[in-house]
């Protein structure tokens, strides 16, 4: 597919998800066309990023903001999308397209919105204080849960967070905060700039009923879904993720 398409120099930037970190990314970027201009940041507090101080919404985007070129094409997965929101509706210079992976502006469970449960989110928040490491590791192990191929999924996501030191309790505590507290579907149906989402039906983190909702919120919603896919469709189905991908992100 991607002979026939054309691409221009547009920063395309990815923004990974909560516990991770860059190397993600990895596989999928080594499959993509090598003319594309790709950025992986981490996460304030993960990978190579330093941690601020004050792990809020406002520092967060603030480091971010810093390391994405003006009139990006932004993606998000997960937490990065949910950050990806926040941003463009904060920094619109920053964002000519948004991509959000397997990403709901709400996480948590709401009246009419499907998200996560909020007594697992308290567990997950309690566990970090015992144990980090597994903690990240129990993560990994539900975004991957429901793929055929979740052994290789969470391998794959393992070797992501292995290749780099482990984020600061900080970090992951303050990632976590913002995913049980940032509501951005106000701002999500405020942008003004193209939106596409790609979601995994098998998803258990991002439940596939938010299609609906999202495309309520936003009627002109490019809203694509992988039938065999859990959390993480970069990784367990990357040929079908990148046939969709694609036509975003040419002229």
């Amino acid at each position: 597919m991607s002979e026939q398409l054309k691409f221009s120099q547009t920063p395309v930037v990815f923004l990974h998800g909560w516990g991770l970190n860059h190397q993600v990314w990895s596989q999928l970027v080594l499959a993509l066309p090598k003319e594309l201009d790709i950025r992986t940041p981490d996460l304030p507090g993960f990978g190579l990023s330093p941690c601020p101080e004050s792990y809020d919404i406002d520092s967060v985007l603030t480091q971010l903001a810093e390391q994405i070129p003006d009139q990006s094409i932004l993606i998000g997965w997960s937490l990065g999308g949910v950050l990806a929101i926040a941003l463009a509706s904060r920094y619109p210079e920053k964002v000519q397209k948004l991509g959000l992976i397997a990403s709901s502006p709400c996480f948590m469970a709401k009246d009419n919105w499907p998200g996560m449960e909020g007594r697992v989110m308290q567990q997950f928040a309690g566990q970090l204080q015992q144990d980090l490491a597994l903690t990240v590791e129990r993560f990994l192990a539900i975004q991957a849960m429901g793929s055929s191929t979740a052994r290789q999924d969470i391998k794959l996501l393992k070797q992501a967070v292995l290749s780099l030191a482990l984020p600061s309790a900080t970090a992951l505590q303050g990632g976590l905060e913002l995913l049980a507290t940032l509501d951005m579907r106000q701002e999500f149906a405020a942008l003004t700039l193209p939106v596409f989402s790609i979601l995994g039906r098998l998803d258990s983190l991002v439940p596939v009923a938010i299609a609906p909702l999202l495309q309520s919120l936003r009627p002109e919603l490019q809203l694509a879904i992988l039938q065999k896919s859990s959390h993480a469709p970069f990784i367990s189905h990357q040929q079908e993720f990148i046939s969709l991908l694609l036509p975003h992100l040419s002229d």
